[in-house]
């Protein structure tokens, strides 16, 4: 029996009459387009993510965040929201575990834990962590601006990228009671801006893309004999063909469904790059760098099959879809685009049986 798919469009609501800003849609694989099958009314859900037992569904929201119960057909049914005691989150990620749901902030500089209960219902606030200092970009405000959270595969730190003071915060987390306590910091280069990570199936090998520097920076994360994490940078390479470039900010960082190619986007440029991984090296090498047909893509992401893809493209409220030929290094447009408002964040979920 065929595998079936649906996707998860999240979207800003604050500049449109429409007030459903999480959108599902049937994924047609074979052709690799998309059918939209439901709006649910959301405002601003500019993130989203599903969590690792893939029963559930969590959402930014503007007062916080809401969680969602993924019925057979993908269709969401909202379970409850939360407060994150903040202002407006931009990422969401939970542990291996599904105990803790953990939001990022960029407006504040904060990271947010809250309990997750076994039903899929978001609880109490069991941590704020505050960035604090001063970075090195006047124009960014030089201040923290917590842009991602993700756990290690391990389920035993949680990685900030805070995009304003060029650094990843690598904190501990106590799986009883839902507290940080740092561990480590990644320095990145200077006006870097560490924006998004994506971690290796096996946990070996962290993927940062940095927005300002236009590159992704790998590194070797191993935990020494004491229990501390180190990470060591073994590549970086760029986003776009051109290094010489005004305006232009990396966004995306997505793997393919098999973990065989990883893909990133140039606001800006307008592009798509998409690079080979070795599985055993963790390096990439560039597969192509090619525009999209939209402005400013937010997010993109190849469909299942790995031969399609789409771009989420914020400014000029659409996706564009195109046939993906990594032997000819090409995208080829695949139909029409679809109009969606101010689109962020697509998550690709396979249908249980």
């Amino acid at each position: 029996m065929a595998k079936k798919y649906v996707a998860y469009v999240s979207s800003y609501t604050i500049s449109s009459e429409d007030n459903n800003g999480i959108r599902v849609y049937d994924v047609d694989v074979k052709n690799g387009r998309l059918k939209e099958k439901e709006q649910v009314e959301i405002t601003n859900s500019s993130y989203l993510r599903v969590a690792h037992n893939q029963k559930y569904l969590y959402s930014i929201t503007d007062l916080g965040v809401e969680s969602y119960t993924i019925a057979a057909d993908g269709t969401l049914d909202l379970l409850n929201k939360a407060s994150i005691n903040g202002m407006r989150g931009c990422y969401l990620y939970t542990d291996y575990e599904d105990k803790y749901l953990f939001s990022a902030g960029y407006h504040d500089g904060k990271v947010t834990v809250l309990r997750l209960n076994p039903d899929g219902t978001i609880g109490k606030i069991t941590d704020e962590v505050y960035h604090k200092g001063l970075g090195t970009a006047v124009w960014r405000n030089f201040r923290p601006h917590v842009q991602c959270v993700k756990m290690t595969r391990d389920n035993r730190f949680l990685l900030a990228c805070d995009l304003g003071m060029d650094r990843i915060n690598v904190y501990a987390l106590d799986h009883k009671t839902g507290k940080l306590k740092e561990a480590d910091i990644i320095h990145c280069d200077q006006e870097s801006a560490p924006r998004h990570m994506q971690f290796s199936p096996d946990g070996r090998f962290l993927y940062v893309v940095m927005e300002q520097k236009r590159s992704v920076d790998v590194y070797r994360y191993e935990v020494d004999k004491n229990g501390t994490p180190d990470f060591e940078r073994i590549q970086s390479i760029s986003t776009t063909k051109d290094q010489d470039v005004i305006g232009v900010v990396a966004c995306a960082l997505k793997f393919s469904w098999n973990f065989k190619y990883l893909l990133t986007s140039n606001a800006g440029e307008n592009s798509v790059t998409i690079y080979d991984v070795d599985r055993e090296t963790g390096l990439l090498t560039l597969n192509l760098s090619l525009p999209i047909a939209g402005e400013f893509p937010k997010d993109a992401a190849l469909l299942p099959d790995e031969k399609h893809l789409v771009s989420l493209n914020h400014e000029s409220n659409s996706m564009t879809f195109f046939h993906f030929h990594p032997e000819d290094h090409t995208i080829v447009m695949n139909g029409p685009e679809i109009a969606v408002n101010q689109p962020n964040c697509i998550i690709f979920y396979e249908l249980r049986s």
